[in-house]
């Protein structure tokens, strides 16, 4: 069956909260330990939205089989050209091309918004599929941060990678409406503790 890219809509969400819930309780790839409801998801996607940063879904056979979004990197102003990638797929639909397509279309949509790097928080050094994928799409080891989680009574990594986007830091950024805008638009980071 055809995988399909799109924006994610209110729809989407109790397939978001489902796909979300499963890596919490049993992954390694988020370090929060109880799942969110699915009103805080709305939230949490509402505040990507409002920051003008791509909130997409992977659709196969009509159901929701993955889901990605950016946000920006650190909320402090220096950072707004830098952004961060979160993605998770399916259990039942994992090796079939979905974390593939949805880091595509998320690396082309924010070259297109103007941001220059981006980086990937990936949970658990032992994370070979998360880390396989991003290195297949250009991303560099930017460092580990060790034993930083706690979670199924085990210490877990934190693995940081980089890509560049666009120019990259080879000229100066052009300013985006999103980094300037009014407080309620202003771009948003999901907490820290999130992984």
């Amino acid at each position: 069956m055809t995988l399909r890219v799109r924006d994610s809509t209110d729809a989407d969400l109790p397939a978001i909260t489902a796909i979300y819930a499963h890596w919490v309780l049993h992954g390694s790839a988020s370090f929060e330990e109880v799942p969110p409801t699915e009103t805080e998801m709305r939230g949490r996607r509402e505040k990507v939205l409002s920051a003008g940063l791509p909130y997409i879904v992977a659709e196969r056979g009509g159901a929701i089989v993955g889901y990605a979004y950016a946000t920006v990197y650190r909320e402090r102003s220096a950072y707004r050209f830098t952004a961060e990638d979160s993605i998770y797929i399916d259990p039942a639909h994992t090796r079939g091309g979905v974390g593939a397509a949805l880091l595509g279309e998320l690396i082309a949509r924010c070259e297109a918004l103007g941001c220059r790097q981006m980086v990937a928080v990936i949970g658990d050094s032992a994370n070979a599929p998360s880390i396989g994928l991003h290195t297949r799409f250009g991303f560099q080891p930017a460092g580990v941060l060790r034993a930083v989680g706690f979670k199924f009574g085990r210490w877990l990594d934190s693995v940081r990678m980089q890509r560049t986007l666009g120019a990259g830091s080879s000229t100066p950024p052009v300013e985006r409406t999103l980094s300037r805008a009014p407080s309620a638009q202003r771009p948003h980071q999901e907490p820290r503790d999130e992984q």
